[in-house]
């Protein structure tokens, strides 16, 4: 079995968890694929021209799965859309489209028996790539299941299912999960499945995993429940993530929600500049290895070793992380400025913008509203280089305590607490500083990576979710954890940062409150 070549400390939930240089590892691979796209998406291929094109991105698939394995990638993951592209409608998918046997039904390598199965020259193809480089190969495809709507009123008119899925292969080229998108993105394409799927699969390496796709990743479900009522530490996700500032590139939400529920995510992402596609990485819960480019034209490989998180494979009751639980941090940051950092650290029993609380003395009357990530924030300024304010939209109070290198650059401190309803419908519950783009009140929720300004903070909000998903994004798109973060008097939760060597660009609480999405 491999292990782990260096020492990592870790302090999860107050615990601190030696990982011992004897630690079970596996190395795993993440491809960033620049996908060659149908130029007319909404024009029906048929099956011979659809293979045509899908072979140029499996070719390009092939190559790297042979690097992954030459650096010992044990288990390898594309992402959502990458052999065939998008802006499909439903008719002009279906040259495309293959039947995927239920793993649980059917045990089948499409590359020892090739001709089981009628039009499965993809899964042939993929099949092989694991076979043939002896790992586990994750890739996401279109594909049909026929239904009779006599027995199934989700039926559709056309009598088939049209999925967005995930297909896992073995290392011996056996197809081992099969996971259906839950929660479509726009996808005129594919149908939702008609129940929820939860899907895991195990391996000789690392146990169990479980597998979702992108816009997945903000449910309950699969996601959260995956992680939270199923105890899974490691997940595979395949995404076509369409990057947005402050709050939601794609590299900065898949640390937020690695580090938040205290597991491994394996992240694919498409490249497509022309959409603003592009971000993944390989994320364990303390740190991460990253490529966000927004400027090249060419795929990434990453390749990294990583510790087993999953607590059944290696007898460790230590590794059942507590997910949305906070973090206190072992390590001791350089200190940016000489001055004392314990407000930043200490409990405040969650007294935020309360009238009888020593802290609301810091509010500001000077309050605005922005529209950031379509949303309507209110937002109250920094000013000065240090400082105490706090901000509150119903029940939703943050509060800042901060002290930063100058005051040249504009940051605002904002609260947003209601439905999202722009590209999608969810509840959120959020507190964010943010580095603006100019010097008017409406440049706060404008688009920049970039930043000077050093930041010490301790950010601070209360929640009627326990679903919080903390997050730091620093100049350059680089990616940090906080010092300390976890809740305190109840319904409040905090996260602080002293000593970062980037300019801050977004720290932000981010809270789904799933059972409200619906209301």
């Amino acid at each position: 079995m491999a292990r782990m070549l260096d020492r990592l400390v870790l302090c999860l939930s107050g615990l601190q968890l030696i990982l011992a240089a004897d630690h079970p590892s596996y190395v795993a691979a993440v491809y960033e694929h620049r996908v060659l796209l149908n130029p007319n998406p909404r024009v029906p291929l048929d099956r011979r021209s659809a293979l045509e094109h899908m072979k140029q991105n499996l070719r390009v698939f092939e190559e790297q799965t042979a690097l992954a394995a030459q650096q010992g990638a044990q288990i390898i993951v594309f992402p959502e859309d990458a052999i065939h592209g998008f802006n499909f409608t439903r008719a002009s998918i279906a040259g495309y489209l293959e039947t995927v046997p239920d793993p649980q039904k059917v045990t089948w390598s499409p590359c020892a028996d090739p001709l089981r199965f009628p039009d499965t020259e993809v899964l042939h193809s993929l099949s092989c790539m694991a076979r043939n480089n002896s790992l586990f190969l994750v890739a996401n495809m279109p594909s049909r299941q026929s239904c009779n709507r006599t027995s199934d009123p989700r039926c559709p008119e056309d009598s088939q299912y049209q999925f967005n899925t995930n297909v896992v292969f073995s290392d011996q080229g056996i197809i081992v999960a099969r996971y259906h998108k839950q929660n479509l993105y726009f996808e005129a394409a594919f149908d939702a499945p008609p129940e929820c799927e939860y899907v895991t699969f195990t391996t000789p390496f690392a146990g169990r995993f479980g597998v979702f796709t992108c816009f997945d990743i903000l449910f309950r479900d699969p996601a959260v429940t995956l992680v939270k009522e199923m105890g899974i530490r490691q997940i595979v996700y395949p995404t076509a993530w369409m990057n947005q500032l402050p709050l939601m590139a794609a590299v900065q939400f898949q640390r937020s929600f690695s580090h938040a529920t205290g597991i491994t995510l394996l992240a694919a992402n498409v490249r497509a500049a022309e959409y603003g596609i592009t971000g993944s990485g390989i994320f364990t819960p303390w740190d991460s290895l990253i490529h966000h480019d927004t400027e090249g034209n060419s795929g990434k490989l990453l390749v990294r070793r990583v510790p087993v998180l999953d607590p059944s494979f290696i007898g460790d009751d230590r590794l059942k992380l507590v997910p949305f639980s906070g973090y206190q941090n072992s390590k001791e940051p350089e200190k940016m400025h000489v001055w004392p950092t314990s407000s930043f650290n200490s409990n405040h029993d969650g007294k935020y913008c309360q009238k009888d609380s020593e802290y609301a003395e810091g509010t500001s009357s000077t309050t605005f509203n922005s529209i950031m990530m379509y949303d309507n924030f209110t937002l109250v300024p920094l000013q000065g280089t240090e400082g105490n304010i706090s901000i509150c939209s119903g029940s939703v109070c943050c509060h800042l305590l901060f002290r930063r290198s100058d005051a040249r650059e504009f940051y605002a401190l904002g609260v947003f607490n209601g439905l999202h309803v722009v590209h999608g419908t969810f509840y959120l519950e959020i507190c964010a500083l943010v580095r603006c783009t100019g010097e008017h009140h409406n440049s706060c929720g404008g688009e920049t990576e970039h930043a000077q300004t050093l930041v010490d903070f301790r950010l601070a909000g209360t929640f009627t979710t326990t679903h919080v998903f903390p997050g730091i994004l620093g100049s350059g798109m680089t990616l940090d954890v906080p010092d300390h973060s976890g809740w305190e008097g109840g319904n409040g939760f905090y996260m602080s940062r002293t000593g970062m060597s980037a300019g801050l660009v977004t720290a932000v609480l981010y809270g789904r409150h799933y059972e409200k999405d619906n209301v």
